[in-house]
């Protein structure tokens, strides 16, 4: 079946801009039986698995897809909400406090729509709600600061297998990175200091990032890059000197090496330091998620006082905070240029 856009255009009305906006997504409901087509989307991503499928494709449906999604499921149950999932929850309300930002600052006619890379609402069932509102430019927002193929170009994958089912396709913008951007940092570091003023500066801030293996960067991902500066951005901003912070990655999976170093091995080795506070904040994370509220929240606590340390405070994700919608505003504006004028 084809899509092929909306077939009439009132040429007496003013063109539409939409904007999508994007982050990786969640099961319908933490439940095996929502996890398992929602992990056999992602695991069988070649953007997220880039072994031959001769080898992958047998290990996934058969061994992985059999075992991961009850215990994913109970992870899952540990931080969904009355909202459920916090990830989907957030996005929506960044998309409306979006929505209203740019409702009150500019004079083009906008609509924010939300797709998630895996699950629900897809990008696909986003693109199609903007072109039903008469959307002929679209900018593809996908929220992750940090550009990766794992999930900046498997947004715009998805983006691009919808749309090259169009007669009509609009004009299109695409944003891929914002690991450097004034607003965004500026609401990190706000984050941080309002942690600080309210449980005490910790004797080391860690900064969290989402792994990936180490061959994708040898291969070319700029990946890492872009998280080193944004950790050493975000550190100057606090005026932390050599010491005082680290940077590390979690959510490695599987037997091949991920970048280093490990967010659990830095945790465990702070513990048996015997430090009697740290923060950790994840600045690759627009919004929390199972990664964050549990597997650092709740993990990475664990690890960090089993191994002998103190107290640990998780900084929370920027989610839909005011100055982050703030920023992305802004860069939603820069990319706008020209356009307003049209």
């Amino acid at each position: 079946m084809h899509y092929y856009g909306k077939p009439n255009f009132d040429h007496a009305s003013r063109s539409l801009v939409g904007i999508l906006l994007t982050n990786v997504g969640t099961p319908a409901s933490p439940t095996a039986r929502d996890v398992r087509p929602y992990l056999a989307q992602f695991l069988g991503d070649r953007r997220v698995i880039e072994w031959p499928r001769w080898l992958w494709l047998p290990v996934l449906h058969g061994i992985i897809l059999r075992t991961r999604p009850r215990r994913s499921a109970r992870l899952y149950a540990r931080i969904w909400t009355d909202a459920g999932s916090p990830l989907l929850d957030y996005l929506r309300r960044q998309a409306a406090g979006l929505q209203e930002l740019l409702a009150a600052r500019s004079s083009l006619p906008v609509k924010v729509a939300v797709g998630m890379r895996y699950g629900a609402p897809s990008i696909a069932s986003a693109l199609r709600e903007l072109d039903a509102a008469g959307a002929r430019r679209i900018l593809v927002f996908p929220l992750f600061p940090q550009y990766s193929a794992t999930t900046t170009a498997t947004t715009l994958d998805a983006v691009f297998d919808e749309l090259k089912r169009w007669r009509w396709m609009p004009e299109l913008r695409t944003i891929n990175h914002y690991h450097d951007d004034e607003g965004y940092l500026a609401a990190l570091e706000a984050s941080v200091r309002e942690s600080w003023a309210e449980h005490g500066q910790g004797q080391r801030l860690l900064l969290s990032f989402h792994g990936v293996p180490q061959s994708y960067v040898d291969n070319g991902d700029p990946y890492y890059v872009e998280c080193q500066e944004t950790a050493r951005l975000l550190a100057g901003r606090l005026n932390l000197q050599e010491g005082a912070w680290g940077y590390a990655f979690q959510s490695r999976f599987g037997p091949v090496e991920w970048l280093r170093p490990y967010t659990s091995d830095v945790l465990a080795q702070w513990g048996q330091e015997r430090l009697q506070s740290v923060d950790v904040i994840c600045p690759g994370f627009s919004a929390d998620c199972l990664e964050t509220v549990d597997e650092i929240a709740h993990e990475g606590r664990e690890t960090f006082q089993e191994a002998g340390g103190g107290r640990f405070t998780y900084i929370p994700a920027l989610n839909a905070r005011p100055d982050h919608i703030e920023a992305l505003g802004r860069i939603v504006f820069e990319r706008l240029g020209g356009w307003e004028r049209e």
